[in-house]
């Protein structure tokens, strides 16, 4: 063998002591975490379908250069691989991964036999499944005997970004770390939640909008800090692995459009910048786009366009505030120190995810603790909020305190010309409220006048009737009379001393003559038919009484059929001769009353049915008023129906306002059914109207029996 195949198999066997040297995690103390990301190697499957037996035969694994190995936002699936020498005390130690929001983790530990035990976590697991149910983070048991050594495969798959802070120590050592995390994030968690309920108070206090917004605000922070941190799906939705996989997207966006509609309220910016708050919509919008993404499994892209509209909305803010803080509005200097507090943290903290900065304790929580500056700041701002309104409302108060001075003398000097104009003005309003009174009397007197002439005419008809019947008579009674009176003057002229026969054969031959008989009867007829027309005459008479009653002015009980039959006794003469009357009048007792006003509701309710019958221009067809009355328990119903025209529903709605009339001109003045509903009121009763087109109409008068028992 040649020197150059020895010493080209020495390069070899060094080369491969070393590779292997690099390999092997060698474990001294147990009482130490050993970040072990920088002795990593690392393989990227992009089929993703890759068993465990393909891999451990891969040979294109890749050694990690960074203690916290970031391979970013991938649809990949990566796996890590590395070797374990333990000479510590303890065989029993732990493997963490301290990123709580991977989706699969999956170890693989090589047995004897060289095969491999597979143990699974990640947030697409229950988070009951968990070895240590009280940390986020991912914790697996690694067995190694000591003195022994060990080799192991990592699977990792996630829709977040996958960087890998990655630690072996003992039990005891990995839980104590997180106890120390644990109370830093409850720190934050006490901080975030004091400014909280500070901010809900406030609100309550003020009422200013500003406040709700902030503290949406401040619950979408909480959110997707405790949710990177893993706490939301450790205490909030530990079964739900949906809402772990979709709340970093939902809240990081939800924090991105929350933080920009509070600045948009806090700072006015629809009034300091109209045209640039406008695009305010347009962020919105794009982080909605982002959220679409997600739900459609465009996970690395929604993950890339939210950084991206992130980081756009923070500028925009910025630019924002110091627009507005420099047009000199207090409150955008406040928010401008916040807000760049907010992003040096939101900075720092990205820059680590990108891997330019080192992943540690500091640059991991400069965002959380950024953000809590950053809302204690804002709480400050917002109450420096209330002294510019209280400054504000001061200015306020003084102008309207001058206002109302000025308009003081404004009011005073106009009282003068307002008192004459309003003297001026009533005057002119009394003299036209007496014209109107003066008209109004004037319509109400032609109604009267109406009724009263229609009235008038119809009992001069009905009184000439019998009158003429008793004239007629009185000249025939008279010649009988004659008649008589000659037969008796010749009996009185008997002369007794003279022969008396051929004086009684003259008497009798007169008798005869004269038809004595008849004249006798005649006489009893034109004493009955005189008797008869003089007794009608009487009715009327009394009608006409009980009609008007004139003489009484208080309620009494009355008959309310003898008041119908009175009305159509006087209206008679108006009936037309081809009219039915029907009446069915009922029993019941008298009715406490105006008999006057009642008779009156009578007479105009049968004078506008008999003239709805006559408009009907149907003389062939047999007209019918049908008046009815009855009792119905505590009062009495009154029915005046005729067979007329009827009328149409707009008709119907109208027909008991004053002055409204469908007669024609000169034959009504529209007061006739005002005055019937007037009159019907104040006797505590009602008045309904039935009615259809070439059917008729119906009014019912309800009226009680005892006006004083009524309300």
């Amino acid at each position: 063998m040649t020197i150059k195949k020895w010493v080209l198999l020495l390069v070899l066997f060094i080369g491969c002591l070393l590779n292997t040297s690099a390999n092997e995690i060698i474990i001294k103390r147990d009482s130490q975490r050993i970040s072990i990301g920088a002795d990593l190697y690392y393989f990227i499957d992009n089929t993703k379908i890759l068993g465990i037996n393909e891999i451990e035969k891969e040979t294109h694994f890749t050694k990690s250069s960074s203690s916290v190995p970031n391979f970013g936002v991938l649809n990949d699936a990566v796996w890590l691989k590395f070797t374990v020498i333990n000479n510590s005390d303890d065989s029993h130690l732990n493997l963490q991964i301290d990123q709580p929001v991977l989706d699969n983790i999956t170890l693989y530990t090589k047995l004897k036999n060289n095969t491999y035990s597979v143990s699974e976590l990640g947030e697409s697991f229950p988070f009951y499944k968990r070895l240590y149910d009280k940390d986020p983070s991912f914790i697996f048991n690694l067995v190694i005997p000591i003195g022994g050594k060990a080799t192991y495969f990592v699977k990792v798959q996630s829709t977040d970004n996958i960087q890998l802070p990655i630690f072996i120590g003992s039990e005891k050592v990995i839980l104590e770390a997180s106890h120390k995390k644990f109370l830093i994030s409850g720190l934050y968690i006490g901080i975030m939640l004091s400014m909280l309920l500070y901010n809900i108070f406030i609100y309550f206090t003020v009422r200013d909008k500003s406040y709700i917004y902030y503290a949406a605000y401040i619950i979408c922070v909480i959110l997707i800090q405790v949710s990177i941190q893993g706490f939301t799906f450790q205490f909030l939705w530990p079964n739900n692995s949906t809402l772990a996989l979709y709340s970093p997207f939902t809240f990081t966006i939800l924090v991105g459009i929350t933080g920009l509609q509070f600045e948009r309220v806090f700072l006015k910016t629809k009034e300091w910048m109209p045209k640039t708050d406008r695009f305010s919509i347009f962020f919105i919008l794009l982080y909605l786009s982002a959220f679409m993404l997600a739900l459609f499994g465009q996970f690395a892209l929604s993950f890339r366009l939210i950084e991206v509209v992130a980081s756009a909305t923070s500028m925009f803010m910025f630019y924002m505030a110091v627009s507005i803080s420099r047009k000199g509005y207090r409150p955008a200097t406040f928010f401008l120190v916040a807000w760049s507090v907010f992003l040096v943290g939101i900075i720092i903290y990205t820059l680590k995810d990108f891997g330019i900065l080192p992943y540690n304790d500091f640059t991991y929580y400069t965002m959380p603790f950024g953000s809590a500056l950053e809302v204690t700041l804002l709480s400050f701002a917002l109450a420096d909020k209330i002294n510019v309104f209280k400054k504000e409302k001061e200015q306020s108060q003084a102008e309207a305190l001058k206002a109302v001075t000025e308009n003081e003398r404004l009011v005073r000097e106009q009282n003068v010309d307002l008192e004459i104009k309003v003297k001026k003005r009533t005057e002119e309003l009394e003299l036209a409220l007496t014209d109107l009174k003066e008209a109004q009397s004037q319509l109400v007197d032609s109604e009267k006048m109406a009724g009263l002439g229609q009235l008038t005419a119809g009992i001069a008809h009905e009184i000439n009737n019998p009158i003429n019947f008793v004239t007629s008579n009185i000249k025939p009674l008279e010649l009988d009379i004659l008649d008589l009176d000659t037969v008796i003057s010749m009996y009185e002229e008997l002369d007794l001393t003279r022969d008396i026969e051929p004086q009684i054969t003259n008497i009798e031959l007169f008798k005869s003559q004269i038809d004595i008989v008849f004249v006798r009867e005649e006489i009893k007829s034109l004493l009955s038919g005189i008797g008869e027309g003089a007794k009608r005459t009487a009715e009327i008479i009394r009608s006409l009484k009980n009609f008007s009653r004139l003489d009484e002015n208080d309620t009494k009980p009355v008959d309310l059929n003898e008041g119908l039959a009175s009305t159509l006794v006087l209206v008679k003469s108006t009936f037309p001769d081809h009219m039915t009357v029907v009446k069915e009048f009922g029993d019941f007792p008298n009715v406490e009353c105006l008999p006057g006003k009642i008779n009156q509701v009578f007479m105009n309710l049968i004078t506008n049915a008999v003239h709805a019958i006559k408009s009907k221009n149907a003389i062939d067809e047999e007209g019918v008023l049908t008046i009815k009355s009855w009792q119905d328990g505590e009062y009495v119903k009154v029915s005046i129906k005729d067979s007329g025209t009827g009328m149409p529903e707009e008709v119907k709605q109208r027909i008991f306002e004053p002055f409204y009339t469908t007669k024609d001109v000169g034959e009504g003045t529209g007061l006739g059914l005002s005055i019937v509903f007037r009159i019907i009121e104040n006797h505590h009763g009602n008045i309904e109207v039935n009615t259809k087109i070439n059917q008729g109409t119906e009014f019912i008068i309800t009226l009680p029996i005892n006006t004083k028992k009524t309300p």
